[in-house]
């Protein structure tokens, strides 16, 4: 089989192992020994080592195992069995280190004495500091009177007077007539407003209330109060966006502040997915000409659920299917926010939860190609990163004449570890019966984590409403480990199939959580999908499960 993926036919995983053993011949003309430190007892610490007398010989250098991802074209998960070994002796050692608290305010107190700091001195210490340290400071502080300080720095306030507490920014009109905020520091202002120390009362004056962002209109809403308190979404369009046609985003509104995936309740996530969910179905609805009485309200969950059937319904139909002008969803979700003191951006443009969702159109007009299968006439079939999923199921079939994820799936539940020891083998972290959240075989994050439905169900409007509360609630699961776990950004993606595909039985719908980890900041390797790896799959999988309980089948974090 030359599909390049690690899930056989039979059902199984196949992958490569390498034992390297080789000769180098030393072509190197001079050499440079000598001392390069010293023992504690001051004797000479020599580089000896590093030149060699004659040829060099490595009989057994470490095994590494090769494994293809289960999907081509996600490349190829490397991992070096010394260091997967050390982690599988404690698999509690697969995370990160919790940070430590930071105070720079604390700091100079000690240099001026805790009654010498006055206010006045302090904000001129902080006005003075070198950039770089201000943004080391607003990312990393956990003291508030810290983030209070550099934010005066980065913007202008407006007070209330009794209080004290700000209540806004301050104003001005740009040349063109449209209003602005008076942010001095850009880059700084983002750094603080994204820092969940900073006071709720800054966050909501800086980055939460709707139009401190600019004039996206908002043009959904979700809304409940109960006894866990306030769930409270915002739909926001976003016009002129770099996804093409336009995208929408789920924010969390200004009295509802999360700032931690821990802090989200199941009631959020399911208000910031409905809203994913209603904006599709909606869309699609109009597209097939299906009446909806939608304006100015939230619909819920079992009216969504009959309009999701009269949708698939009408879809039935291969001329209304195949005339769909958008037919492919486009769903993801950048939590964590951080700046280098280098100003490089480490991850997302914001930190306060928001999922971002479109729809991809069909096709895209086509400029100076020639016509083949991809275009018509001069159009181009536009991208979805499910269909390189679909492309791949159709040649595994084709090659094989098994059908992919009931191969995937089996392989799953027959895994065996990598080193054939006899310890935890199962790659499934939780599943219920209508999907299974599992450790892939070959992660491309070092913690990927992956969400997929047992049933062909290969699209949202595929998905009943168990199978979507099923969908929610292992994708907040999901993020909320990997918090636990130390992850503080993290990139969710949706692979999903086209809703015109037809009769296809096969494609699931599936969902990737990569996190970012601070010593894998991708190299030459990631840009060649080569991915290195330094635990085994099943040991994080392990790790995974002992970050969750179980009472009265709810599964919860610990």
């Amino acid at each position: 089989m030359n599909l390049r993926t690690c899930v056989a036919p039979s059902g199984k995983f196949t992958y490569g192992i390498h034992k390297p053993g080789f000769n180098v011949v030393n072509m190197r003309e001079n050499n440079y020994v000598g001392p390069v430190g010293l023992f504690d007892n001051d004797t000479p610490f020599e580089n000896q080592s590093n030149f060699p007398p004659n040829m060099v010989t490595e009989p057994n250098a470490d095994m590494i195992y090769e494994i293809a991802n289960p999907f081509p074209f996600r490349g190829v998960t490397y991992i070096a069995r010394s260091w997967a070994e050390a982690k599988a002796q404690n698999q509690l050692s697969i995370m990160l280190p919790a940070p430590p608290d930071v105070s720079f305010t604390e700091t100079i107190k000690k240099w001026f004495g805790k009654n010498q700091l006055t206010s006045e001195k302090s904000d001129v210490i902080f006005q003075t500091l070198p950039k770089p340290l201000q943004l080391t400071i607003a990312s990393t502080s956990t003291d508030p009177d810290d983030l209070i300080s550099l934010a005066g720095i980065s913007c202008e306030f407006i007070f209330e007077k009794n209080t004290l507490q700000p209540c806004g920014l301050r104003y001005r009109k740009k040349e063109n007539g449209i209003a602005r905020p008076v942010i001095k520091d850009k880059m700084l202002y983002e750094v603080i407003a994204n820092n969940p120390f900073l006071p709720d009362g800054y966050k909501r004056v800086m980055v939460l209330k709707p139009g401190v962002q600019g004039g996206s209109e908002i043009v959904g809403e979700w809304s409940n109060s109960d006894a866990g308190g306030q769930t409270h979404v915002f739909e926001y369009l976003r016009r002129n966006s770099y996804i093409p046609w336009g995208h929408y985003a789920a924010n969390m509104a200004d009295d509802a502040v999360r700032y931690r995936v821990n802090d989200l309740s199941q009631t959020d996530m399911t208000a910031l997915r409905h809203l994913y969910y209603q904006r599709t179905f909606i869309r699609l609805a109009q597209a097939l000409g299906i009446s909806t009485e939608c304006e100015r309200r939230c619909m819920g969950e079992e009216e969504l659920e009959s309009l999701r059937i009269q949708v698939t319904g009408a879809l039935k139909s291969s001329s209304k299917r195949d005339n769909l002008e958008f037919n492919r969803t486009l769903w993801g979700w950048n939590f964590g926010f951080d700046y280098a003191p280098s100003k490089y951006r480490l991850h997302a443009s914001h930190q306060q939860i928001h999922q971002q969702y479109a729809m991809v159109p069909s096709f895209v007009t086509a400029d100076h190609l020639a016509a083949d299968q991809d275009h018509c006439g001069n159009m181009m079939t536009a991208f979805a990163c499910g269909d390189l999923i679909a492309d791949f199921i159709r040649q595994y079939r084709k090659q094989t004449g098994k059908k992919f994820f009931e191969t995937y799936i089996s392989a799953i539940y027959n895994n065996q570890r990598l080193d054939g020891k006899n310890k935890a083998r199962s790659l499934v972290i939780f599943e219920d019966e209508n999907v299974m959240l599992f450790v892939p075989k070959a992660q491309t994050s070092q913690w990927e984590i992956q969400l997929m439905t047992l049933d062909p169900v290969g699209n949202i409007l595929e998905a009943d409403l168990a199978t979507r509360c099923s969908i929610d609630r292992s994708i907040l699961l999901a993020v909320q480990i990997l918090e636990k776990m130390g992850a503080k950004m993290i990139t969710s993606i949706e692979y999903s199939k086209s809703f015109n595909t037809g009769e296809d039985d096969d494609q699931r719908l599936l969902y990737a959580f990569l996190p970012r980890l601070p010593e894998s900041p991708g190299a030459f390797s990631e840009a060649q999908l080569r991915w290195i790896n330094g635990h085994y799959p099943e040991d994080f999988a392990a790790a995974c499960r002992l970050k969750i309980s179980k009472t009265a089948g709810v599964y919860e974090i610990r």
